[in-house]
């Protein structure tokens, strides 16, 4: 009951902001746009306002002064809103990911710019093939993904197999390497001068959903994130990229609230952990 009542305190937090945000643009900016142009643009215009630069911005100063405090079984958005499980780690050089996700057919992540992200529009809207589409940013350790890996499925950047990586290395900032000492207490081989770990979050983007906070157009992911660590294991054992596979349980089953409409994301809080061969 004292859980619900917190959650429900810090939704109403969150709520009463965005109201006055958009009765704000409601009321004073879109008239003044009405004016000067169509409705149709006008309403438009409003909308990418609200959607990705005012509640987005609100979003982030809240995220700086009330910054989360938990293990990182799974990264996070710029907003501070839980995202894709942590389930996978793989020990290698950069060098050797690379070579190794491509051998299986992976495609490396383009940057995220804005060349690229309208490039990904015309793929979403005339379902024609972008394998490097770009992935938006989620954090862990306090930085964004270092790179990325995806295999489409169909001819669009709609749906895709797809792994974000972060590398977690002995020169951390003090914080993040609390973090660190976290993960390699499950990591078999701790002798990480050559061959770093890299911490992984894999997901399957299976078409497109609304943001529930600020209506973004994004991805849905699809719930089973256990499936997708699977997948990529499997597919690099099968190519013989494996020298060690050791798993290990992080946490316990666990189900987050997607921040898409109506989804959800789960995982067995296990994590798959394997050293490439060189």
């Amino acid at each position: 009951m004292i859980n619900f009542l917190i959650r429900f305190v810090k939704r109403i937090i969150l709520l009463v902001p965005g109201i006055l945000i958009s009765y704000f643009t409601a009321t004073d900016f879109y008239p003044i746009l009405n004016k000067k142009i169509p409705a149709a643009p006008a309403i438009f215009i409003t909308y990418v306002i609200i959607a990705y630069l005012l509640i987005p911005a609100f979003m982030r100063i809240v995220q700086l002064l009330i910054k989360p405090k938990h293990i990182p079984h799974y990264c996070v958005t710029a907003d501070g809103f839980a995202s894709d499980p942590v389930n996978i780690g793989i020990i290698g050089t950069p060098q050797q990911i690379t070579k190794s996700m491509s051998a299986i057919g992976w495609y490396k992540a383009d940057k995220k710019n804005l060349k690229n992200m309208f490039v990904m529009g015309l793929s979403m809207l005339f379902r024609t093939p972008y394998p490097n589409a770009p992935f938006s940013n989620l954090y862990l350790f306090g930085r964004k993904q270092d790179c990325g890996f995806q295999l489409p499925i169909g001819r669009s950047a709609i749906k895709r197999h797809h792994v974000r990586f972060w590398a977690a290395a002995p020169y951390l900032s003090d914080t993040e390497r609390t973090h660190l000492e976290f993960w390699q207490r499950h990591i078999p081989n701790k002798n990480l001068n050559k061959d770093q770990l890299w911490i992984g979050a894999a997901s399957l983007d299976s078409g497109l959903g609304f943001i529930v906070h600020n209506a973004q157009v994004t991805h849905s992911v699809n719930p089973d994130t256990n499936n997708e660590r699977d997948f990529i294991v499997k597919s690099l054992e099968k190519a013989k990229l494996v020298k060690k596979k050791h798993i290990v349980t992080i946490a316990g089953a666990y189900k987050l609230r997607n921040r898409v409409f109506m989804s959800h994301l789960s995982s067995d809080g296990k994590m798959t952990i394997i050293t490439l061969k060189s």
